[in-house]
């Protein structure tokens, strides 16, 4: 067999800083799963969910004054799976932002209570999220409609 064709029954793999030389029958053994993390849905499902976060707790308190424990509530009953320690950095984060605003309120069940509203830039930034969704909305609605490639419609999946 002549060098030039054993070379070519070689193949060249580049990694971070070395070249290695592998012969065509190693291929496959070094690709191995090391190289290739599977994605879990979960962590997607949940980047998703934080992206939609500051849209809802800014829905639930436009519908007027809320205390944080029943945002949390609500979230919790919306399945966004919020807990405390995501709550409150983030209601600090949209107050320093000058999007809420808060009064204390006496409780008949112990502290005083912290109960959130919208203030008018809180409002007019909802607003402009509500423009977003409806947009985010729109295009999926696009993409998931759009005939296959085989030329027949899908099924439309309602949202």
């Amino acid at each position: 067999m002549l060098k030039t064709d054993k070379i070519a029954q070689q193949k060249f793999i580049l990694t971070s800083t070395l070249c290695y030389i592998v012969p065509f029958a190693t291929f496959d053994l070094f690709f191995t799963d090391y190289r290739l993390k599977p994605m879990k849905v979960e962590n997607t499902q949940v980047q998703m969910r934080k992206g939609i976060l500051e849209f809802c707790i800014l829905e639930i308190i436009a519908r007027g004054e809320v205390y944080a424990s029943d945002m949390l509530e609500e979230l919790t009953q919306a399945r966004m799976i919020v807990v405390e320690g995501t709550l409150y950095p983030l209601l600090t984060r949209l107050k320093n932002a000058g999007l809420l605003d808060y009064t204390w309120k006496e409780s008949m069940s112990g502290p005083p209570r912290k109960y959130y509203t919208l203030t008018e830039a809180g409002t007019e930034f909802l607003h402009q999220l509500r423009l977003t969704w409806e947009e985010v909305e729109d295009s999926i609605r696009i993409i998931r409609t759009k005939p296959s490639a085989s030329g027949s419609p899908e099924t439309p999946v309602v949202l």
